[in-house]
């Protein structure tokens, strides 16, 4: 994948976690706080924790931060998968907001 490549696909995921805040906050109680600075969005939730995604252009990958630990994804077959344990990035995601905020979100 060329540099070029990458960013395209890395901004669309980072604007789909934004719109999947925005969309969760619409329908339900979380209150999550997104914010974006660069190539980077946390997520912040109502208890202090929060979940940081964030772009690794050197290597093609984008990392989430979350207390359940961190990730690593790269881009392939139409999806980003974890480097280790091929989890999908939005069902990780998911997963882990979920824990977070105590109760069932959903990204996409």
């Amino acid at each position: 994948m060329t540099d070029p490549e990458f960013m395209d696909r890395a901004e669309l995921l980072l604007a789909a976690v934004e719109a999947s805040c925005d969309r969760i906050n619409d329908e339900s109680d979380a209150d999550l706080d997104n914010q974006r600075v660069g190539g980077m969005v946390t997520l912040a939730f109502p208890n202090g924790s929060q979940i940081v995604v964030n772009l690794q252009k050197p290597l093609h990958e984008v990392w989430l931060a979350a207390q359940s630990g961190g990730y690593h994804y790269r881009f392939a077959d139409g999806q980003w998968r974890d480097t280790k344990g091929g989890a999908e990035f939005f069902a990780q995601l998911s997963s882990d907001a979920s824990a977070q905020a105590g109760q069932a979100l959903v990204f996409s």
